[in-house]
């Protein structure tokens, strides 16, 4: 089978292209002009692409048997909600109308839960409503409308959403890694808050399993086993870089504070903040998600509790140098 993964270089699609040529698969990478990459197999072509350029795109997808569309940029402080919008949107828009033209056979958008804002009650299942919150996760949601537009004319588009996203080769939690190495680590609120974290492998596993098996149209909820507190989440990388647990503690005006006076100060010399007022938020509201509709339709069972993940994680980072 052919398959065309955009965002190619990033973690999670370089983790799919690898996951994909492992399973025989023939890949195509979409990669911006400017990207690098060292990745190389006899199986795997690199094409380069700008998704807000339709014309880049242009015999992209040509005989291609599915197209997993993983381009994307993370929320961070600074950014332009028009940015995000034209990225994730637009560029959605442009993909799909290629894969159209293309006739490609079945599409994977990789979105996000973030669509659904903070959880306030018990985990949110699919059909939770979109309640986006910022401007990363407004711009998933417009691009999740867009895809569903396609869907409904016919175009097999099926939607995975996979949760905070952490394992070797990921370099954007890194720093949270580092700061509780070093003592830097805090809680909000009491780290009482909850997040829900997925092992790169899980979430492979199940990004896979909705391509192969998904129904075109429906949304999949893909995270890890259970949600865990920020607590507990900082304990746990602590053990496994055998350092003391983090303690210290803020309430959540003054880390807001603290945020918004690090977005002006480091926004003056053109650096990201180390800590944003949407990280706050990130670290002291409540995000669970339910995996059961992904474990009853596609198979899916998460492997990789808190503990293994993190382990695993941290050995990585050690062996190359980064912890």
């Amino acid at each position: 089978m052919k398959v065309v993964v955009t965002g190619a270089t990033g973690f999670v699609g370089g983790a799919l292209v690898r996951a994909l040529l492992a399973d025989g698969h023939e890949v195509v990478g979409v990669k911006r002009p400017s990207a690098t990459t060292t990745l190389q197999h006899p199986n795997l072509t690199w094409r380069s692409g700008d998704v807000t350029d339709p014309a880049s795109l242009r015999s992209l997808f040509d005989e291609a048997d599915s197209l997993i569309h993983a381009a994307g940029m993370l929320g961070q402080a600074g950014v332009p909600e028009s940015d995000y919008l034209k990225l994730h949107e637009q560029g959605t828009y442009n993909i799909l109308a290629e894969a159209e033209k293309a006739g490609v056979g079945r599409v994977l958008y990789v979105s996000s839960p973030g669509v659904l804002g903070p959880i306030s009650s018990s985990p949110a299942d699919e059909t939770t409503p979109l309640a986006p919150s910022n401007p990363y996760e407004r711009s998933k949601a417009a691009a999740e409308q867009v895809a569903q537009v396609y869907a409904s004319a016919g175009l097999p588009v099926i939607i995975a959403r996979p949760e905070f996203i952490y394992g070797p080769t990921d370099l954007h939690v890194l720093g949270l890694f580092k700061a509780v190495r070093d003592g830097r680590f805090f809680t909000i609120n009491g780290g009482h808050n909850t997040c829900h974290p997925t092992y790169i492998d899980d979430a492979v596993l199940g990004m896979l399993l909705a391509l192969r098996n998904g129904r075109s149209g429906e949304i999949y909820h893909i995270t890890g086993p259970k949600p865990v507190t920020f607590r507990e989440l900082g304990q746990r990388i602590a053990a496994a870089l055998d350092v003391p647990s983090p303690k210290l503690n803020l309430p959540h005006w003054l880390a807001w504070l603290g945020a918004a006076g690090l977005e002006i100060g480091m926004g003056l010399i053109n650096k990201r903040p180390p800590l944003s007022r949407t990280g706050v938020a990130f670290f002291s509201e409540d995000r669970r998600f339910s995996w059961q509709k992904a474990h009853d339709e596609l198979g899916y069972t998460p492997q990789f509790d808190l503990e293994l993940g993190v382990a695993e994680t941290v050995a990585w980072y050690r062996e190359n140098g980064l912890v």
